[in-house]
C-alpha cells in the first residue's frame, strides 16, 4: 500500500511539474515588430538578439486580418481571429469619436487574464490594448486621449489603472513619480519600460504583458528604415534590457520564460484610394444616410451594409469596383465573403478591399477617387506578404536552446503561454504547437 501511495504522489508531483513549466511568463509586444530587428545585425537590438540566441525564433510570423494593434494583440492573448474574439478593429465601426476597443468587455472569448485568475496565476499589464477592466492584478491599460479628448495620457488613464494606488507604490519604490510629459512619444517606452520593470520586482506575477508603442508611431510617421525608426528599436531593446536586469534581480530568471512577438509589419505607402467617393458618386451613400459603406483600415476596407448581409448591395458594389480602369482595379484585390470567413475576418462585412503594397485606403467621401500622398508607413493588409509579417522570439525556462522556425501564426502564442504557466487551452481545443519546448 505504502508503495502504491509512493507512485501515486510521484505520479501527481510529475504531473503537476509537467502542468507548468515555467513560473513567470513576461510576454513583451513591440508594436511595428519586423523580423529583421533581430535577424539582421545592423539594428540596434543586442537583448533581442541575445534572447533569440539563447533561445527560440521564427522568422516570420502571419498575422490576422486586419493587421493592425488592436485586433492583432486580442488574437495574441486569446489564440483566435478577430472574427470570434469580437475585436475587429482598433475602434468600432461608426463608434463615437475618440472611442476605441478599449474596454475588456468587448472580448467575446476567454484571455489569458480570465485562465490566469482562474488558475490562481497573478497578472500583470502595461499599455496593452483591450484591458480597461480586464481581471489584471497590476494593470496600466491603454485609455488615451489621442487627440480626441482635451487632456493628456496620464490623466484620462489614472482611473483605469488597478490597483488604484499602482503608481503611487512606484513613486514610493523608486523615487520619482510619473508626470504627463512621461507619456509624450518621445518618453513612452522608457516610461513602460520602468513600470514593467517595477511591476516584476514589486509582485513577480505569474504573468506579465508589456506593449512597446514607439516604433509603429515611427514608422507610420516616416516610412519602415528612417533613423527616427532605429532609435526608437534602440530605445524599447534598452527597457528590455531594463526588464531581464529587473527578473534577474528577482532571482526569478531560472523560472521565467520571456516572449517577444508583435502584432504587424510595416509597408511604406504613397499612394491612397478612397472607395466611399466611388460609393457616393453611384449613390450608395446620399447624406448621412448610406445603403453600403467601407471603413477603412490602412492596408484594407471592409463593406458594411446598412441592411445586414445585403447581397445586392454587395453586387452593385462588386460591378463598380470591376467597371473601373484597369490602373484602378490594380491598386486592390477583392477579399470575398467566404475569404473573410476562412482567414477569419469580421463576420459582419460582405467583402473587403485588400490593398497592393505601396496603397492605402482612406474613409473620405469628397475628393479624388486616388491621389498620392507623402511616403509614410502602414500596415492593415491582408497577411500574405513579408513585409506585414511579424516576429517571434521565446528564451528562458521550458524553452529549446538553439531553435529556429520558418513561420509561425499570431494564433500560436496565446497556447504556448498556456503550456508554459499550465493552464488549459483557452478554446478547449487541442492545437500542434511548434517544435520550441525543452523536453524537461
Amino acid at each position: 500500500m505504502k508503495q502504491i501511495l509512493f507512485f501515486m504522489v510521484a505520479f501527481l508531483s510529475w504531473a503537476t511539474a509537467m502542468a507548468q513549466t515555467s513560473r513567470h511568463v513576461v510576454l513583451i509586444s513591440i508594436d511595428g515588430l519586423r523580423p529583421e530587428f533581430y535577424l539582421d545585425p545592423s539594428w540596434p537590438a543586442p537583448h533581442l538578439r541575445q534572447l533569440k540566441e539563447q533561445g527560440a525564433y521564427a522568422r516570420q510570423v502571419v498575422g490576422v486580418f486586419p493587421t493592425v494593434t488592436y485586433p492583432s494583440h486580442t488574437s495574441i492573448v486569446t489564440g483566435l481571429p478577430p472574427g470570434r474574439h469580437g475585436v475587429y478593429y482598433n475602434a468600432p465601426f461608426q463608434a463615437p469619436k475618440g472611442h476605441w476597443y478599449w474596454e475588456d468587455s468587448a472580448i467575446k472569448t476567454p484571455t489569458l487574464w480570465t485562465a490566469a485568475r482562474k488558475a490562481g496565476i497573478r497578472s500583470g499589464a502595461v499599455m496593452w490594448p483591450v484591458t480597461v477592466g480586464a481581471p489584471i492584478d497590476y494593470n496600466f491599460p491603454v485609455r488615451r486621449a489621442d487627440g480626441d479628448e482635451k487632456t493628456d495620457q496620464l490623466s484620462v488613464t489614472r482611473p483605469f489603472i488597478t490597483p488604484a494606488g499602482l503608481l503611487d507604490q512606484m513613486a514610493a519604490a523608486t523615487g520619482t513619480a510619473l508626470t504627463a510629459g512621461d507619456f509624450k512619444y518621445a518618453e513612452i517606452d522608457h516610461t513602460i519600460g520602468r513600470m514593467a520593470a517595477f511591476i516584476f520586482r514589486q509582485y513577480q506575477p505569474g504573468l506579465l504583458a508589456v506593449h512597446f508603442i514607439r516604433a509603429d508611431h515611427e514608422q507610420h510617421e516616416h516610412g519602415r528604415d528612417a533613423p527616427e525608426v532605429k532609435q526608437a528599436v534602440a530605445a524599447i531593446d534598452s527597457m528590455i534590457g531594463l526588464l531581464l536586469h529587473s527578473i534577474r534581480e528577482t532571482g526569478r530568471e531560472g523560472q521565467t520564460t520571456v516572449i517577444v512577438t508583435g502584432d504587424h509589419g510595416f509597408v511604406n505607402a504613397t499612394r491612397s484610394f478612397s472607395p466611399n467617393v466611388l460609393l457616393k458618386k453611384n449613390d450608395l451613400i446620399t447624406g448621412e444616410d448610406w445603403t453600403a459603406r467601407f471603413y477603412t483600415v490602412g492596408g484594407s476596407a471592409y463593406l458594411h451594409t446598412k441592411k445586414p448581409g445585403d447581397l445586392a448591395a454587395m453586387q452593385r458594389v462588386t460591378q463598380l469596383l470591376r467597371a473601373l480602369p484597369e490602373d484602378q482595379q490594380q491598386l486592390f484585390r477583392i477579399v470575398t465573403k467566404k475569404e473573410l470567413e476562412a482567414i477569419g475576418a469580421n463576420p459582419e462585412v460582405v467583402l473587403a478591399l485588400a490593398m497592393k503594397k505601396g496603397v492605402v485606403a482612406n474613409n473620405a467621401i469628397e475628393g479624388p477617387l486616388v491621389r498620392k500622398k507623402k511616403l509614410s508607413g502602414a500596415h492593415g493588409y491582408y497577411p500574405d506578404f513579408n513585409e506585414i509579417y511579424t516576429g517571434f522570439i521565446a528564451s528562458g525556462q521550458g524553452i529549446r536552446s538553439g531553435t529556429s522556425v520558418a513561420q509561425l501564426s499570431m494564433l500560436d502564442v496565446a497556447p504556448m503561454v498556456c503550456r508554459l504557466l499550465g493552464i488549459p487551452s483557452l478554446t478547449g481545443e487541442a492545437k500542434e504547437l511548434p517544435p520550441i519546448f525543452s523536453k524537461d
